[in-house]
Formats: C-alpha cells, structure tokens, sequence
C-alpha cells in the first residue's frame, strides 16, 4: 500500500514537471505558428490551451501534448487572407465536427494502414523539420534588428532575416549547447525534475544574472493576455459560406487526425502502452470545435512536445492538464517572466528532441531491407520535409500499396500438365488487377487441347478484375470451341461470375471459402 502511494506521488510530481517544461516549449511554439497563420499571438496560445486542455482530459493517449502546430497553419494563412480571421474560427468548428463524426465512424483504426518504412520516414522528416524550424531564432528580421546587432541578409532568402553575428552568434551556440549538456549530463546526477526544465531554468538564470544581449521569448511577441471569451465567429450563416470553409475544413481535419494518430502510434512504441485512435479522433474534434468558438486556430498533436512531454516523464493525463493550466497561468500572471526566457535555452530542448526523435538505426538497416522499403522511407522524409506531414503519408500509403500490387501480381503461377488428352492447369497466387495480365497470358486457347481443367485451389480471387479475367478466359476458350472446367472457387467469386458461371465444378467440401472485393456484392 505504501509502495503504491509512494509510486503514485512520484507519477504527480514526473507528470507537473514535465508539464512546466512542455508549457515553456509551448510558448514560441504557438506564437511562431500563429505568425505563419497571420493571426495574432494569443490566437495560437489560445488554440495551445484549449486543445491541450481538452485532449489531455478526454484524449486516448495520456502523456500526448496537442496544440497549434504548423502542419495547420500552413493551410490556414490562404484562408485568412482571402476571408479574414473570423471566417477561420468558422472554420475551425466545422473541422472540429468532422473530426468527431470520423471518431464516431471508428476511423482511427484507419492508421493500421500506415507500414513501418512510412512511419520511419515520416520520424526522420519530422526530425528534420523540427530542427530546420529552429534555425530561424538564429537570424532576426532586418527592420527589427537591435543596435548590437551588425548583420547581413541571407543571400537568395526571399525572407528579410538576417543571420545574428560575431559575439551574438557565438552566444547564442554557447547557450544551445550548454542546454543540450545539461540534458545530457542532468538524468546521470539525478532524476528529481526534469532535465530540460533544470536546463531551461540554468540557462535563464545565467543570461538574467550576466545581463547577456541575447533573443529572449519577448524578442518574438507578447504573451500577456486574459482568459478566452466565449465568441460566436461573425460570418453570414449561408450556402456561399459553407462553400467557403467546407475545403479548408476537410483538409485541416485530415491533417489534424493523420498527425495525432501517427504522434499517438510513436507514443505507444516509446511507452509501449497502446492509446485509443477513435477515441483521439473524437477529443480532437471536441477539442478543435471549443476552440473555435473562443478565438483559436485549432489544433491537434504535436510531435515534439509529446516527446519532451515522455521523455521528461510525463505519461498520465495529468502532464497534458499541467502543460495546459501552466501555459494559461503564463498567459495571465507571469507573461513578464516568461518573455525573459532566452530562446537558445527552448532550441536546445528541441535540439535534443530532434537527436531523440531521428530514428539513427534507419541508416544501419537500409542495406537489409528491400530496396523498395527503403526507397519508400527516404521519400517520405524528403516529402516531409519539401511540403507537409500529412502528404507525406498519403505519399507514403500510396507508394507502399502500388509496391506490395507490384510484388504480389509477380506471384502468381499457373503449372500445366497433360493427362489423356487433357490440359490441366494449377494456377497459385493473388489473382487481382495487378496480375490478370500475366495470368491471361498462360493460356491459348486456340492451340490448347479440347479440354482443359483450370484449378484455384492454391490461389485466391481479390477483387473484380480477377472475376473478369476468368470470364474472359472462358469466352475464348468457347469461341475456340473447347470445354473448359473451373475446379475450385469460393461461393463468393461463382457468384460475380457472368459468363463461366456454368463452367464451375462446385465441390462443398473441398472449395474455399473467401470473400471478393467487389462493390456488386453489396447491392
């Protein structure tokens, strides 16, 4: 009994810190990509709040942070610059009912679909991302630039962002990797807080304590703000306006799940536990339907922060709550502290996330996998990188489907042997659209004998096509005016068959039982 409430007293304390750090790596995160929305800061703090909030309570994935993430926000600044950010909040409710209709439908179970090489090559893109997204903290817009700052523009960059220089640039390497030491070093001396919260902590500390001329969280935006206000977003209730938003609210919702159930998946390999999919789908409709009607960008799971959120030991849901309240609690009472935190230190956590989050042992294995899985993998990280998540695994889904059709239409085999005058021949392997072709061409049957045996029983009909290719056979053999047998069918394929439906030899206790993919069968 003592060693449960000793345990459980440990899992609180592990879950508030790792929280506080979450919630600190959660302010220029959401601020950034409120940037990249064209909105204003507290709209993305807003959207970290609210969708943390509600997916830490009612999420199937305790320990994952959700919040305002940049895969959205990409997609959301056309909006607001044709609409205005009101049409956006309108938005944001109509994606969160989609997300939740598809929670209802059980569509999260949909992420089973996802292969291993896919799911490595979107870790390694994400990795990717997440550290080619830090380095913009090492530059400062031009117009913005302090005295102390004697920069020059990134040559070809369509950005005004110049690279900080000299003493700057040095200080703010220095600070980034003494983070990444004391997260390294910390775990080994002990494991009372986190190590990027004691990082962070040094860090800001040290700046604050040697008046160091470095980027701080303030150097970005202001975080001060009051509490989210219940706002019913200001667009005509009309046909015109759901044409308007109904696009953007189907890609957003796409995105939203495609990201949380692949953060939810890398969460249970790490934790080794296993979350609810339909169950996430659902929070993170509710959760982006609320945020919607009080000013904010919608959101859903974010990668990084779920990360630092576990490895700091955050597992149960009351490290989402925490990250959630904290960053809440920033907003209101301590955004004049908050914005004192040198960003060096955040980039250094992040850094550490990216070492963490690069699946490193992909480049062992790529010689011993096939060729194709690994053409698979490093085309997703590039499209990862190039345009955004959730194309990258649509990308990914499809390149791994039109491989396994390509490796599975070679399997299929059809043996002929001669026996008193007849031709029989033993087909094995998938018959499906990716090997009709390869199948009809076994078989002439205007040179072939006057009667001939076809049998199934070593391969399977998938689908239409390979239903169509049978009958085909079957009219050219009768136009040949041969006599053709077909041994070994299932029920299902007799039944979609047109023209050699007659030509079947129904055996009930040796023919198989499977069924076809076919839409006929349905009615």
């Amino acid at each position: 009994m003592i060693d449960l409430i000793v345990n459980k007293t440990a899992s609180l304390k592990n879950d508030l810190l790792s929280g506080l750090t979450v919630a600190l790596a959660l302010v220029p995160e959401a601020v950034a990509f409120a940037f990249v929305a064209d909105v204003e800061p507290l709209v993305g703090l807003y959207a970290a709040f609210m969708v943390g909030l509600i997916t830490a309570i009612f999420g199937g994935r305790p320990g994952m942070i959700s919040g305002a993430t940049g895969a959205l926000a990409v997609v959301m600044v056309a909006l607001v610059a044709d609409h205005g950010v009101e049409y956006l909040f309108a938005t944001v409710v109509l994606m969160g009912i989609l997300q939740m209709l598809a929670g209802w439908a059980k569509l999260g179970k949909l992420i089973r679909m996802v292969p291993h090489p896919v799911m490595l090559g979107f870790v390694n893109g994400l990795a990717i991302v997440i550290f080619l997204a830090q380095l913009k903290q090492f530059g400062v817009s031009d117009e913005n630039a302090p005295s102390w700052l004697d920069g020059t523009f990134l040559e070809g960059s369509s950005i005004d962002v110049a690279w900080l220089q000299g003493t700057e640039m040095y200080m703010m390497l220095g600070l980034v990797l003494l983070t990444m030491a004391i997260i390294y070093v910390m775990p080994k001396l002990t494991k009372a807080i986190p190590a990027s919260l004691a990082a962070i902590l040094v860090v800001s500390a040290i700046v604050l304590g040697f008046d160091m001329p470095t980027k701080t969280v303030g150097d970005i935006a202001s975080i001060g703000g009051g509490f989210p206000e219940f706002h019913i977003p200001s667009v005509p209730l009309t046909l015109e306006t759901l044409k308007i938003i109904l696009p953007y609210a189907v890609v957003l919702a796409a995105i939203g799940l495609i990201e949380s159930l692949l953060t939810l998946r890398l969460i249970d390999e790490i934790t080794e536990t296993r979350g609810q999919g339909n169950k996430e789908c659902f929070a993170q409709g509710l959760a982006n339907t609320a945020t919607g009607f009080f000013g904010g960008m919608g959101g859903c799971a974010m990668i990084g922060q779920s990360l630092i959120n576990v490895n700091s030991g955050g597992r149960g849901r009351t490290s989402g709550i925490a990250a959630a309240l904290f960053l809440l609690a920033f907003i209101l009472f301590a955004s004049q502290w908050i914005e004192q935190i040198p960003v060096a230190a955040l980039i250094g956590v992040m850094f550490i996330v990216v070492i963490g989050t690069f699946e490193w042992a992909s480049f062992r294995i790529m010689r011993k996998v096939p060729r194709h899985d690994a053409f698979v993998l490093v085309v997703v990280s590039v499209v990862t990188v190039v345009t955004d998540l959730a194309m990258a695994v649509f990308v990914g889904v499809i390149l791994s489907a039109l491989v396994f059709a390509w490796t599975s239409a070679k399997r299929v085999r059809v043996r002929r042997t001669e026996k008193d005058g007849k031709a029989f021949y033993t087909v094995r392997g998938p018959l499906f659209f990716g090997s009709t072709t390869h199948f009809a061409e076994q078989f002439s049957a205007r040179t072939d004998l006057d009667e001939v045996y076809i049998d199934f029983a070593e391969s399977r009909v998938w689908d239409h096509s390979g239903v169509e290719v049978i009958d085909s056979l079957a009219m050219r053999y009768e136009k040949a005016g041969k006599k053709l047998h077909l041994l070994h069918l299932s029920p299902d394929c007799i039944k979609l068959l047109k023209r050699a439906g007659n030509l079947v030899e129904k055996n009930s206790a040796e023919d198989p039982r499977y069924f076809v993919a076919d839409d006929e069968l349905g009615g």
